[in-house]
């Protein structure tokens, strides 16, 4: 059985092809340039011969690419998009027009001339798996897992932050599972437009799981067993763009915050991990910080000593010279790949009948 495990992120789309057959540390594995980071190449690449872009395609993740449309349209470029395309930048089209981008209809877009045609997407299985084909890797895939940042569609003059964390706070409040955070295909829930436009751009023969990043690379981060012998223990995932940290006993969430990566030093980041564990950090202080937000499940477990605490992510570094002395977390010996174990971990959750095959090579 093989599955396609893509992790993608601001800077990188982290993929493992994962095969029940073979021993973990020979499955394929590769490190890639995100999408959003390859949309805004070629977008910069447009600006430098000054021509103006038509953006198609399905939502995906702004950042970068966004940063080089604004860029495009400041040198007096003009840029079109189909409506799709357009909500990458925000839900609001108003607010999109207000950008400059001119939007067009499919049909609209196709009478248009002398333009760098550009479609946007988070997956692009084809492109992944042609790659492997050049290795002499089979590309039969029995299964697709993908990890994703969505902050879903928040009605116009709610905060995108405080809706976001409205979505993680209602996964998690009858569970308080890490599974919580994952959904197979058919389950995904309407209002995370950017998993759904994934799930509508996937191959359609196999099974599709998505889940959100953060909560897929803590998943993968309690698979290295130094992290695993601890029952209590608080988990934080640095990303590029966001920072998510979990306190977790028996592998139930006790509380969790997230936070925007860039307004964070290590000396706030370390008081936050602090008060997770004791189960003092409020929503509000996260929120009033311009951070998303923060739930305290139980505030009993709170104790004076903060329990073990591990760090994983492309921004954990930040941590290394730590008060807490964090734990940095190498699941299966490479981080970097920590949220495709996650998203196989969740996988084997979702769909029984596989459960066993993945949890033998996870566990060997």
């Amino acid at each position: 059985m093989r599955i396609l495990a893509i992790d993608i992120g601001t800077g990188t789309q982290d993929v493992l092809l994962f095969d029940s057959e073979a021993v973990l540390e020979n499955c394929v594995q590769m490190v890639l340039p995100s999408p959003t980071q390859i949309v805004a190449q070629q977008v910069e690449r447009a600006t430098k011969t000054r021509r103006d872009l038509l953006l198609t395609g399905v939502t995906m993740g702004g950042g970068p690419c966004g940063w080089a449309v604004e860029r495009h349209l400041a040198a007096g470029c003009r840029v079109f998009a189909t409506p799709e395309a357009a909500r990458t930048f925000d839900d609001d089209l108003e607010q999109v027009r207000s950008l400059g981008v001119i939007l067009v209809d499919e049909r609209e877009s196709q009478r248009l001339g002398d333009v760098e045609r550009i479609e946007m997407r988070d997956l692009d299985v084809e492109t992944i798996t042609s790659a492997l084909t050049c290795f002499g890797v089979s590309p039969r895939l029995d299964g697709i897992a993908v990890a994703l940042l969505d902050h879903g569609a928040a009605p116009p003059g709610v905060s995108d932050r405080a809706f976001r964390f409205k979505i993680l706070r209602e996964a998690t409040e009858k569970t308080r599972s890490m599974f919580a955070f994952a959904h197979l295909r058919q389950n995904v829930p309407a209002v995370l437009t950017r998993m759904q436009a994934v799930a509508s751009s996937a191959p359609t023969d196999v099974p599709l799981l998505l889940m959100d990043t953060g909560p897929a690379a803590v998943l993968g981060a309690l698979q290295d067993r130094a992290v695993a012998k601890h029952d209590d223990v608080v988990l934080v995932n640095v990303g590029n763009m966001h920072t998510l940290g979990f306190h977790l006993h028996a592998e139930k969430i006790v509380g969790f915050f997230e936070h925007h990566t860039g307004q964070l030093s290590r000396s706030k980041l370390d008081l936050y991990l602090e008060e997770l564990a004791k189960g003092t950090l409020t929503n509000e202080r996260v929120f009033d910080d311009h951070g998303h937000g923060c739930l305290i499940f139980d505030k009993t477990r709170g104790s004076r000593a903060v329990p073990a605490v591990a760090v994983t992510g492309p921004q954990s570094g930040m941590l290394r010279p730590s008060r807490l002395r964090p734990y940095f977390a190498v699941p299966h010996g490479i981080m970097m790949l920590a949220g495709c174990f996650g998203l196989l971990r969740a996988f084997a959750e979702a769909v029984p009948e596989w459960r066993e095959a993945i949890l033998d090579r996870l566990s060997a």
